[in-house]
């Protein structure tokens, strides 16, 4: 296990890390950190993170996945229209579209998808698009504050009151997905109304569930604001390892640094 620094244009600070976890057989989680090469494009673009958990047996999550990031990518990059919440949502179209399409062609992988979440960060300004149960927070000061609601069965149940909130990470249902990329007709993922501002000392953490399952908000903030975007990333692995590991685990840590 080697956290991983993806080299970054000035601003932020970015480390990122994934465990295949103690009782899977391979890692169907898949993340990916892109900038545009040039200053120009990067003005116009900013950042891109993303982090996706597939579904759909030994393989078929794996490429779910790995078709969601390089498709959202591809997307964002080759097809900006100026406005970064639209292509976000239009990449996530495509990332939908693709993962069927596969799931066609290869009949062994019918029933694939995977969750998908992804940020963008152009200027001091963050869009983020969402389908599934991997999670963003936003780590400010003293307080932290999930970005995503969970698109699950037990995420309803928060919703409507049956389940408390404390009590949804460890519920024996979470799993249940009722949205993914590649699942159903069509997905309308999650979208802020707004840009959020993000202002200097701002930390962002992507997580699939395989972390967030196993360590609660108040130690995910601790955590991150305890150490380096590598230290922590580290840590908030280690600690769902020490805690059984059921799952892959996966986090991209960012720091806003000015």
């Amino acid at each position: 296990m080697a956290v991983e620094l993806s080299k970054t244009k000035p601003g932020i600070e970015l480390a990122s890390l994934t465990d295949v976890g103690h009782q899977r057989a391979n890692n169907e989680d898949s993340y990916l950190y892109w900038e545009p090469d040039s200053e120009k494009e990067f003005r116009r673009k900013g950042r891109l993170a993303i982090v996706a958990d597939g579904m759909g047996g030994y393989e078929g999550g794996q490429e779910a996945s790995r078709l969601a990031v390089d498709t959202v990518r591809a997307v964002y990059d080759s097809a900006f229209d100026g406005d970064p919440q639209e292509t976000l949502v239009a990449a996530f179209d495509a990332a939908h579209t693709a993962i069927q399409r596969y799931a066609i062609e290869h009949i062994e992988f019918q029933g694939m998808g995977t969750t998908c979440t992804a940020l963008c960060i152009v200027g001091h300004k963050l869009y983020f698009a969402h389908v599934g149960d991997s999670r963003l927070y936003l780590i400010r000061s003293t307080t932290i504050s999930r970005l995503t609601r969970d698109h699950s069965y037990v995420g309803r149940l928060v919703e409507s009151g049956i389940v408390r909130a404390e009590d949804a990470e460890s519920h024996p249902q979470r799993h249940i997905l009722t949205a993914a990329l590649g699942s159903g007709k069509e997905v309308v993922p999650d979208r802020p109304d707004e840009p959020l501002a993000l202002e200097k000392g701002d930390m962002l953490v992507l997580c699939t569930d395989g972390l967030w399952s196993l360590v609660n908000e108040q130690e995910l903030a601790a955590t991150v604001r305890s150490g380096t975007p590598t230290e922590s990333s580290t840590a908030l692995v280690n600690m769902a390892l020490e805690r059984g590991g059921p799952d892959n685990i996966t986090v991209l840590v960012l720091r806003i640094c000015d």
